[in-house]
């Protein structure tokens, strides 16, 4: 097996374009590529990458259709209360990165809930990006340092690259070795603006809802392939 990335971010696209292609509404494209989840989180646990991070829902998202917001707020409710409440057996850490006050209250109870309750675990960890832009996570950044600047707990000069992450929706959490995107585009969308810096980037031609374990492996060996310098001469 090739050079395992700790990290590994990944944009799930291509549900609508899965469905539409087959005749099916947009919808039958998330439930699809729900159950694809499930199957490339044991992947990567069979394969020992300790953190995966998935941008499942942007904060542009909610501008949708009203039908397929909805659709994806049911899949929401019963992905947090089976699925990821069976992870919490198998020592999996949940975080949830992005503006969860968007989504109705018994969402962010159950966000809440599943942080709470997995929160000794170190084996794994899955960081579910909902309602989430980077832009918007680095707005709020800055947010919370002007506050600490106002209120005296920090000077300007003090602010550093570390300060910065310390604020970030991520902070403890190292950043992606490895983003994946499927279906064929090409860009990162508002994801990880920061934490991406020196990620490797894998495009992978599939449709989220047909990536398999196969292509994950695909993606890991084309990392494993590449020279990581971080800006450095070797």
């Amino acid at each position: 097996m090739a050079l395992v990335p700790q990290h590994i971010a990944i944009i799930m696209d291509g549900n609508g374009r899965w469905a539409t292609s087959r005749g099916l509404p947009r919808t039958e494209g998330h439930r699809k590529g729900a159950e694809t989840v499930t199957r490339i989180l044991e992947a990567a646990q069979k394969r020992d990458i300790k953190y995966i991070t998935l941008y499942a829902f942007s904060t542009e998202n909610w501008k949708r259709p009203s039908e397929e917001v909805d659709t994806l707020l049911n899949l929401f409710r019963q992905y947090l209360k089976k699925d990821l409440s069976e992870l919490e057996k198998k020592s999996v850490r949940i975080h949830f990165i992005g503006d969860r006050k968007r989504f109705p209250q018994d969402i962010q109870d159950e966000m809440n809930r599943l942080e709470k309750i997995t929160f000794e675990h170190d084996k794994y960890h899955l960081i579910l990006a909902l309602s989430y832009s980077g832009r918007d996570e680095l707005k709020r950044a800055v947010q919370k340092l002007i506050t600490h600047v106002k209120d005296g707990i920090l000077e300007p000069s003090d602010i550093s690259e570390e300060t910065i992450v310390e604020m970030l929706d991520t902070a403890g959490i190292p950043d992606p070795d490895l983003m994946i995107r499927t279906s064929g585009e090409q860009r990162i969308s508002n994801f990880l603006l920061w934490q991406l810096a020196y990620a490797e980037m894998y495009f992978s031609p599939v449709y989220w809802p047909d990536f398999t374990a196969e292509e994950l492996d695909k993606a890991i060996e084309a990392y494993a392939s590449r020279d990581r310098r971080f800006g450095k001469i070797k």
